[in-house]
């Protein structure tokens, strides 16, 4: 496998929070995220599973240059995310998070063909099916936008707003995304579609795609390659069969395999819940 991202000797620690002290009034200090971390790791459709606060979205911030490394070099196609600019970031990773805030108040349809235009594919890029005559009109339909379109993105529900900000980052044309809890509040059909539909544009496209989820079932039926990420920091890699054992999963994540299951059907059922309670 050729790697994409290269790691070597990377520390990094999220600076002290002003006020948070402990209970003798001393300033908490963070423990660093990641101390002396060197990794290869390779393009395709990957998935990053693991615990909260194991270090996914650091990862990937840091893969993709919106966070800097304060030892160490972290480099994406063979560049030091340290040299890049601002525009030149942008051309190598597109980064998404669920709740992503936009003050924008321009209509959904007029946002997309902003994005596809002065993106990196120029508003001029070849769908990924043959049934669709041009890459917006497919993501368009793909992730069901015809119904928000004349919308303004401060009206759309959050599994709405998720939808759009996939549409934004796969019509912008970054040379590889980034996508951090991306299918957050989406219905369960939604999500399914949205993979399969992803890892079909990474392919096609040859853009790398590193899509961090908790839902283990989907990471199994869809992952090319898994990254597991454990407390420790450590991280295993490799495909689905090779990664996501008992053994490896019940280490990571501390519980019984049979919990761990419940416990992604309760976090499915909030989230459907949760987003049910934001619809207007």
């Amino acid at each position: 496998m050729n790697s994409f991202i290269n790691f070597n000797g990377v520390q990094f620690t999220y600076p002290a929070i002003p006020g948070d002290i402990d209970e003798n009034g001393n300033q908490i200090t963070a423990k660093p995220v990641f101390y002396n971390f060197t990794a290869e790791l390779p393009a395709g459709f990957v998935n990053l599973i693991g615990p909260n606060a194991s270090g996914k979205s650091t990862f990937m911030l840091l893969a993709a240059g919106r966070l800097l490394p304060e030892i160490g070099t972290v480099h994406l196609f063979g560049k030091n995310t340290v040299q890049f600019t601002e525009e030149s970031k942008n051309k190598y990773a597109s980064f998404i998070y669920q709740n992503m805030e936009f003050e924008s108040t321009e209509p959904v349809y007029q946002l997309l063909s902003y994005v596809y235009k002065n993106g990196f594919f120029s508003g001029n890029e070849q769908p990924v099916c043959n049934a669709y005559n041009n890459l917006q009109t497919e993501i368009t339909d793909i992730f069901e936008l015809q119904p928000v379109l004349n919308h303004k993105l401060t009206a759309l529900s959050k599994g709405e707003i998720q939808r759009v900000l996939l549409a934004f980052s796969m019509l912008y044309g970054s040379r590889s995304i980034f996508m951090d809890e991306p299918l957050f509040a989406m219905e369960q059909y939604q999500k399914e579609k949205a993979l399969a539909y992803i890892k079909a544009y990474s392919t096609a496209k040859q853009i790398p795609i590193y899509l961090s989820m908790h839902e283990l079932e989907l990471t199994r039926r869809f992952a090319d390659l898994v990254l597991l990420f454990y407390p420790d920091r450590n991280i295993d890699l490799g495909t689905v069969d090779e990664v996501l054992t008992q053994e490896a999963l019940e280490k990571a994540y501390g519980v019984p395999l049979a919990l761990l299951k419940d416990a992604e059907t309760l976090t499915r059922k909030n989230l459907v819940e949760e987003a049910e309670s934001l619809r207007c």
